[in-house]
């Protein structure tokens, strides 16, 4: 990337998010967001921050609009346009307390309108298969089992599951300890039986075999790639995916897809609302609510079976 004062100011952003706590997923994902604005801007010679301007901002927004995906080759959905254009917002911001901006353009640009899409779910069969899906490797497939069962019983995002160590797993309380989730807080989650009693078995019969004569990292999930260390975020996307495609759900979705389907098969089956928050981790409540709207075919089911219109008889 061309030295430029867009870019010169980076690194103290990112100093600045470091200090405020953020976590590291976090300020990974605005440096490439960031990387990708001031990109934008060098190869359109603007190069210092004073040359910011709303019509720039909007050039860049409707840049998005037409960007595509690099791996999918699909056009940027509305929350990664609505993210990356967050980004650039919080980055004129600190340039403009910076005293290097009068005033931050991004904010007279309107961010895309997001849909209301519920979110995708498997039924306990569908989740059922994928979790059991069978490998050539036996080594590899116990390590995905173990993997798939917590993701199912936790609904843990694709980074937290990443950054489990052994130490994270306590066999006595049943449950996982998730360090520095989303917002950098810690929370304990229960693990369920099943998934202890793969991750025992993965323990006990493969983590050994994959880790062979390498140090030991002390990752729980480790990995076959590269210097066989901690699973990417990444080769759990590809893991997740795989499975469920050999396991013949046609349904798209991967790591998220557990999430979403644990948070709406609990809600079904009577959990408060308040309890899957906590599994979770959402700060708001109102980030676990949107689970209720797709749990409503549960209660669709019990309307058509006891709602007294089903026996009104037609004239």
């Amino acid at each position: 990337m061309e030295k430029c004062a867009l870019s010169l100011h980076l690194p103290g952003y990112l100093a600045t998010l470091k200090r405020l706590n953020r976590a590291p997923s976090t300020i990974r994902g605005q440096k490439e967001a960031l990387g990708l604005f001031v990109s934008f801007c060098v190869e359109r010679g603007i190069t210092d921050p004073a040359s910011l301007t709303v019509g720039v901002v909007e050039r860049y927004r409707k840049f998005l609009s037409e960007r595509r995906a690099r791996r999918s080759g699909a056009v940027l959905s509305a929350s990664s346009r609505i993210n990356l254009l967050c980004a650039v917002r919080e980055y004129c911001r600190y340039l403009t307390k910076q005293g290097h901006m009068l005033f931050n353009p991004a904010l007279a640009v309107e961010l895309p309108k997001m849909g209301r899409h519920l979110p995708r779910v498997l039924s306990a069969a569908e989740a059922e298969r994928i979790v059991r899906v069978q490998n050539r490797v036996p080594a590899i497939e116990l390590r995905n089992r173990a993997l798939l069962e917590v993701l199912y019983a936790t609904g843990m995002r694709r980074s937290e599951i990443s950054g489990l160590d052994l130490a994270d797993v306590n066999f006595e309380s049943g449950t996982i300890l998730i360090r520095e989730g989303k917002g950098g807080h810690d929370r304990v989650v229960p693990a369920g039986r099943n998934a202890l009693v793969w991750i025992q078995k993965y323990l006990k019969e493969s983590r050994p075999l994959i880790l062979s004569t390498f140090t030991d990292c002390g990752a729980l999930f480790l990995s076959t790639q590269g210097e066989r260390g901690r699973m990417s975020t990444d080769t759990i996307s590809h893991t997740v995916t795989s499975s469920r495609k050999r396991a013949g759900v046609e349904k798209e979705g991967s790591t998220h897809m557990f999430r979403h389907t644990a948070a709406t098969l609990m809600l079904e089956n009577g959990a408060d609302v308040r309890f899957v928050q906590q599994l979770l981790g959402h700060r708001e409540l109102g980030s676990t609510q949107r689970y209720t709207h797709v749990s409503i075919r549960k209660l669709k089911e019990v309307h058509e079976k006891t709602h007294p219109a089903r026996f009104r008889r037609e004239p």
